[in-house]
């Protein structure tokens, strides 16, 4: 007869499937929380991805944007050269110090040779020193002058002990050979060690045969800098590289290397010793070669061969002269997944301490942590679908709570423009169609107003005072239109020189009327931003349509051209009244 079996112990029959649930409950919370965690951090991290290399390729635009100016103000499109450049020297010499005062960092430093093998350069110390590189004759070398002022006498301080022949050097064959602007390949400069980017221009004769090159250089050195300071994440980086996979600027190594000779060499990618650089300059190069390589920018995952997932943006920068530069940001999933993956562990860690003090205070916890996690995961939802402004409702001071805020703040910036702090076009445009929708559901609803302003003189501003002064005018107006507009209505920077205003609760058309009248003498007010040349006042005005809901429209793409429409009589009216040319 066998032996019955020990009873199980009441507490243990009790415990153990309370520890077992409590345990699983645990794994299932933590899971769920890493997975929403998970979500909510990639489309984070690629919203960061994507800004990132945004603000690359504006940090380009602005360190090159001036180039082109510089050598039409150096030699103007159609003028012609000089068959000699001793015969035109004053004009020359004029010119080009007009040319490298319109953007004196980067671009300090102008010079031409022709066929005839002569040579002058103009290079900036300060606002008022510079140097004159000059050869009159093929055969001699050349001479440097020192001299302050636009006319300042020249003072003869050295002649250079080498032969240099401007016919002979990459940007005069490159220039020469091309028949509008182009970018010569980046190159190491001999002087400075520093990497130097070089636009040419071919200049004609008279008789519109060639006659020389005009250049200008560009350093890369504070475009390199630039990107050293990106903090991407703890171990992210970014770099641009020219075509053939050369560094031009790193967050992560250095762009030059030393060879044993003691000279410098470009570095390339491949050859960098930062794994991560080479693992992305790899993925980069690999999807730059298939058919959809112009879809950028492009956020890619690829998993490295130590197992690390890794988020790699880039695009392609690219202008009228032949530039063709790719910025790559990189970033390992881990420097955002850690808060998450320590929160699911801190959760798993508070459930098991439940089952010791309080098995229901641990679950409410639980369901909390849950909770928020699903709130998070709902508003990423919603921003994937084009809801901006989804509230996430997360009051934390963890890493969830980080979490929150950081998104939160990323909707903010979705909706924000970056230049004047004002809401956006998608923020408008999700605004106004709220607010017809409410107008639709309820009747007894006030109606609605759309104001569409376009700038008048705006890019007059632009090309006489420079990009940053048209930046500083657009500020000012947005302030303006953000102070004299009522608590409820919202103002929008629609696109360039474009803003547009809900006017929210409003009376009648007679109201939208005195509301435009309003922000059209608001308009007119000189701009406080920019100091004039002269005593003369400057101000920008505007052309303003209005639309009124339901009368102009019975949706928010009706009303907003309704009042487009509206904007562009009252702008031709006003040239017409002004007596200015259509255009």
């Amino acid at each position: 007869m066998s032996k019955p079996s020990a009873p199980l112990s009441l507490k243990l029959v009790l415990i153990v499937p309370y520890v077992v649930l409590v345990i699983a409950l645990a794994v299932a919370v933590g899971s769920l929380s890493y997975s929403a965690g998970n979500r909510a951090v990639s489309t984070v991290s690629e919203h960061l991805l994507l800004e990132t290399v945004g603000r690359i390729a504006q940090a380009v635009d602005r360190h090159i944007v001036g180039s082109g100016a510089v050598l039409e103000s150096a030699f103007p499109d159609g003028m012609a050269a000089p068959e000699k450049i001793e015969s035109d020297f004053h004009e020359l010499r004029t010119r080009f110090w007009i040319a490298t005062s319109l953007h004196i960092d980067p671009n300090n430093y102008v010079y031409y040779g022709n066929e005839s093998g002569q040579g002058l350069g103009l290079y900036r110390h300060s606002l008022q020193d510079a140097e004159l590189r000059m050869k009159i004759n093929a055969d001699e070398h050349r001479a440097i002058y020192r001299f302050t002022g636009i006319d300042g006498p020249l003072n003869f301080e050295r002649r250079e002990t080498k032969l240099f022949d401007p016919r002979t050097r990459p940007w005069y064959q490159d220039g020469k050979r091309v028949t509008g602007h182009t970018w010569t390949s980046v190159y190491i400069d001999f002087g400075t060690r520093e990497l130097l980017a070089t636009r040419a221009r071919r200049v004609l004769s008279s008789a519109g045969a060639f006659e020389g090159v005009v250049a200008t250089d560009i350093s890369l050195r504070a475009l390199n800098d630039f990107v050293g300071r990106l903090k991407v994440s703890p171990n992210g980086i970014a770099f641009i590289i020219e075509q053939d996979g050369n560094l031009i600027a790193s967050s992560a190594s250095p762009n030059i290397r030393q060879l044993p000779d003691g000279s410098s060499a470009r570095l390339k990618a491949r050859e960098s010793s930062h794994p991560l650089l080479r693992a992305a300059y790899r993925l980069v190069q690999e999807r730059l070669a298939t058919p959809d390589a112009t879809s950028l920018p492009r956020v890619l995952t690829f998993v490295t061969e130590e197992g690390e997932e890794i988020h790699v943006a880039f695009d392609r920068i690219q202008d009228e002269a032949g530039l063709n530069w790719i910025t790559v940001v990189a970033m390992p999933t881990s420097d955002f997944m850690s808060g998450v993956t320590e929160n699911a562990s801190r959760t798993v860690m508070l459930a098991a301490a439940a089952v010791v003090i309080a098995i229901v205070i641990g679950l409410r916890i639980l369901g909390w942590v849950a909770g928020d996690l699903r709130r998070i995961g709902e508003a990423v939802r919603k921003v994937g679908e084009g809801e901006l402004d989804a509230p996430v409702g997360v009051e934390r001071n963890d890493e969830i709570g980080a979490l929150a805020r950081s998104f939160e703040a990323m909707q903010t910036r979705l909706r924000t423009d970056k230049l004047t702090g004002l809401a956006n076009r998608d923020a408008f445009m999700q605004k106004l169609n709220k607010r017809v929708e409410l107008a639709r559901s309820d009747r007894r609803s006030a109606k609605l107003g759309v104001l569409f302003i376009d700038l008048n003189r705006f890019k007059q501003i632009n090309d006489h005072y420079g990009h940053d002064a048209g930046d500083l005018a657009l500020q000012e107006i947005a302030e303006r239109l953000r102070t004299n507009v009522r608590g409820g209505d919202l103002v929008a920077r629609y696109a360039g020189d474009e803003f547009v205003i809900l006017l929210d609760q409003v009376a009648s058309r007679e109201a939208v009327g005195h509301i435009r009248r309003q922000i059209e003498e608001v308009l007119r007010q000189p701009l406080c931003c920019i100091e004039a040349e002269s005593t003369v006042e400057i101000s920008v005005g505007g052309a303003i349509g209005e639309a009124l809901y339901p009368d102009d429209g019975l949706d928010a793409q009706s009303l907003l051209k309704s009042a487009d429409r509206a904007m562009y009589v009252h702008k031709f009216a006003g040239r017409a009244e002004r007596g200015d040319a259509p255009g």
